[in-house]
């Protein structure tokens, strides 16, 4: 089974998850411990490399291991609703290899959609959105940002191959903006193919133990709970699929500057449809521009990047609706402020 994401993150996620010797044991604390190795699984009632490092306490949580938040590290209990019953607190994982996890971060839910995803116009978007000369580091790494829509490209390939190798594909997808549009965008693309497709929508929330917990798209999702989304798995019928096919069609032809989910239904706007959020919260008292970013990514968590409210910022500063009261190097560290004479 082909794993069909649309961001970074949740298809970083989907790797950990569908290694094939991925093996877990989840306690009460806050940590999932979880071990990498090669060779045969616990299933077969052969060794598992790694086992030993389990004992002496090492885990993707420990180490150089990064933790973006959202889990990738195992940095989060085992939720009851996917525990299996069978073997308590041992960790379920999706079957299969890392390899047949497929990555199309298009995002494209912004700019020029008549122009192929694979287009320089569209490399150029992806890596004028990332980029923006925010952060020191990513300066340094500019040279490896601008090869991120070929990567893309490239996955876009592979999973071309796989189609045609009769493989089957199962996207994850969410309400969030960008991947609604990848949706409609594969089924639209592989039209040709008749390759059994199945999809997991995530759920707009989940009843826990003691808690609800509400979710914004895929990214939000630990490594270790993707396993128990399976249960919502569901195969596309042909005149479904022909419904996203015709959704993406009328898309391309309106070719709006931004697709936005507006009453459950992905429509093309204007490219001002979330600048309210701006102006919202900015007022004449300077304020660094991250914390104002930040502000808005945290109340307003609708799946749009820190790099979009960046690059409107941008546009209000040159039209003269947004001072820089104290600048900087780095655009994110800089003070601003509504320009004199700006009502909203």
């Amino acid at each position: 089974m082909i794993e069909v994401l649309f961001g970074e993150s949740e298809a970083g996620a989907m790797k950990v998850a569908k290694h094939k010797n991925v093996r877990g044991r989840a306690w009460d604390g806050p940590t999932v411990t979880v071990v990498i190795g090669e060779g045969r699984t616990e299933e077969d009632g052969q060794y598992l490399p790694g086992r030993e490092a389990a004992e002496n306490g090492r885990s993707l949580s420990d180490g150089n291991a990064a933790d973006d938040g959202r889990g990738l590290t195992g940095k989060k209990a085992q939720p009851r609703f996917w525990r299996n019953t069978e073997t308590a607190g041992t960790t379920e994982w999706i079957q299969g290899t890392p390899d047949q996890v497929i990555c199309l971060g298009f995002m494209l839910d912004i700019g020029d959609i008549k122009e192929a995803p694979d287009s320089p116009y569209r490399k150029d978007l992806i890596f004028s959105m990332l980029y923006q000369e925010q952060w020191e580091e990513l300066r340094n790494h500019k040279d490896e940002m601008q090869k991120t829509g070929s990567f893309y490209e490239k996955e876009l390939t592979r999973l071309e191959k796989f189609l045609e190798a009769g493989e089957d594909i199962r996207l994850w997808y969410s309400d969030a903006p960008y991947s609604r549009c990848g949706l409609c965008f594969v089924c639209n693309w592989m039209k040709n193919f008749e390759n059994r497709v199945s999809v997991v929508k995530l759920p707009e929330y989940q009843v826990k133990e003691n808690s609800v917990t509400f979710h914004r798209n895929w990214g939000n999702a630990a490594a270790e709970e993707l396993s128990g989304f399976l249960k919502l798995e569901k195969v596309l019928s042909k005149q479904e699929r022909k419904m996203y096919e015709l959704c993406w069609a009328e898309l391309v032809d309106e070719n709006a500057p931004l697709r936005a989910m507006i009453n459950g239904r992905l429509t093309g706007v204007e490219e001002d449809f979330y600048d309210f959020l701006i102006w919202r919260r900015l007022t004449r008292q300077p304020v660094k521009e991250a914390r104002l970013i930040g502000d808005i990514l945290g109340r307003d968590p609708i799946s749009i990047g820190d790099w979009w409210y960046a690059s409107r910022i941008d546009a209000f500063i040159a039209q003269g609706k947004i001072r820089v009261c104290e600048d900087s190097k780095s655009k994110y560290a800089r003070m601003i402020c509504r320009a004199d004479g700006i009502k909203r």
